[in-house]
């Protein structure tokens, strides 16, 4: 069964720098898979942050984070990560690690929709104080 553990949360000041990892393990048969970070602030939708084949080819970002986050993967580690810089109160959110496993790449029409991933990780909170 695939899982996704994610990892690095936590609280910082506005300016400040995290590190989100995201662990994949269960899956056999795919070298490359497309997966994303995710986020919902309370009482918002789910959006799409960030998204990446993982062979590297294509990154994805949504408009509000562009230039501050940086999606990457680690295919050894079968790690996913994203670093986040010069972050700001409205970062604040539960962040989650998803995967999709159907298709053979991120589309730049869908990869920030729910439904393009079929796994989910439980999700790691980051905080951001002003």
């Amino acid at each position: 069964q695939v899982q996704l553990v994610e990892s690095g949360g936590g609280s910082v000041q506005a300016g400040g720098s995290l590190t989100l990892s995201c662990a994949a393990s269960g899956y056999t048969g795919r070298t490359y898979v497309c997966m994303g970070w995710f986020r919902q602030a309370p009482g918002k939708e789910r959006e799409g942050v960030a998204a990446m084949y993982t062979d590297g080819d294509n990154t994805y970002y949504t408009d509000s984070v562009k230039g501050r986050f940086t999606i990457s993967a680690d295919n050894a580690k079968n790690t996913l990560y994203l670093q986040m810089n010069t972050l700001k109160p409205e970062d604040t959110a539960m962040y989650y690690c998803a995967a999709d496993f159907r298709s053979y790449a991120c589309y730049s029409d869908s990869w920030s929709l729910n439904s393009h991933y079929n796994v989910w990780g439980q999700g790691t909170q980051v905080t951001v104080s002003s």
